[in-house]
């Protein structure tokens, strides 16, 4: 029996690339080769949606569910990477190491909010897309993910050393250019969403794109694509590429 999957947020932090003609950058993380889960992979940050930040959604959400993976994603990218974005007004360096710092040691994410008088701004976020892989090697996620900027001066990451061991900024067709040559190793949602990004020259237009295709649950699946059988996703949802030999997929 397939388990039910843990609901989780994922940000896609975007920056103004150094030459504009590559498109724009985006932050990835290696995470621990000893974690469980994706040790050693190449991933956006972000986490599991915890009871704290359901908690923290406003009484009058239309949608509890997706408020709460939005503070997830933000509170996540603070957690993993020390970089703020959807708080108000945007925190100096001090401000945000006081906040992270706080978090680390297990103060609610609500309250070290209101220690330094920041309220979320969970607009800052776009839907980008939401992957809910039926394969199970260790544990099922039901995943948001999220499109948000970050100005280049404000771009610089300082990872936790648990779960996030690097951080890099990257174009889309650069990280697919590593992972073709086992440089890094990306995991099929990754693969097909890196696909994607690189059709962007820029935020705004990855976030217009965004709003043009609905987001569902993508649930790979099998299927035989020119008499090759291969790790499917359906052909509506804004994707360039969506299918690859099993042979070739890295499944997580």
């Amino acid at each position: 029996m397939i388990p039910d999957p843990i609901p989780a947020a994922t940000l896609i932090l975007m920056r103004e690339g150094a030459d504009s003609g590559d498109g724009p950058e985006i932050l990835m993380v290696e995470r621990g080769a000893a974690l469980a889960f994706l040790g050693g992979a190449m991933v956006f940050p972000g986490g599991r949606v915890d009871p704290g930040d359901h908690a923290m959604v406003p009484v009058d959400a239309p949608d509890a569910d997706e408020a709460a993976a939005r503070i997830a994603a933000i509170r996540e990218t603070i957690e993993e990477v020390g970089l703020a974005v959807g708080l108000t007004p945007a925190p100096d360096a001090a401000t945000l190491t006081t906040l992270r710092a706080g978090m680390a040691s297990g103060r609610p994410f609500a309250e070290a909010l209101r220690d330094h008088r920041l309220t979320l701004d969970m607009q800052a976020l776009t839907p980008f897309a939401r992957w809910c892989p039926g394969h199970v090697p260790v544990r099922r996620f039901d995943a948001r993910f999220y499109l948000a900027p970050i100005a280049r001066g404000d771009a610089h990451p300082l990872i936790d050393g648990g779960e996030t061991v690097r951080a890099i900024w990257t174009t889309a067709r650069a990280a697919l250019a590593e992972a073709d040559r086992g440089a890094i190793r990306i995991i099929y949602p990754t693969r097909r969403t890196l696909e994607r990004l690189a059709l962007y020259r820029d935020f705004a237009e990855a976030s217009a794109d965004a709003r043009a295709w609905p987001i569902r649950r993508i649930i790979p699946f099998r299927a035989e694509r020119n008499g090759v059988p291969s790790i499917c996703i359906p052909d509506d949802l804004g994707y360039p590429i969506t299918a690859e030999p099993v042979a070739s997929a890295e499944r997580g």
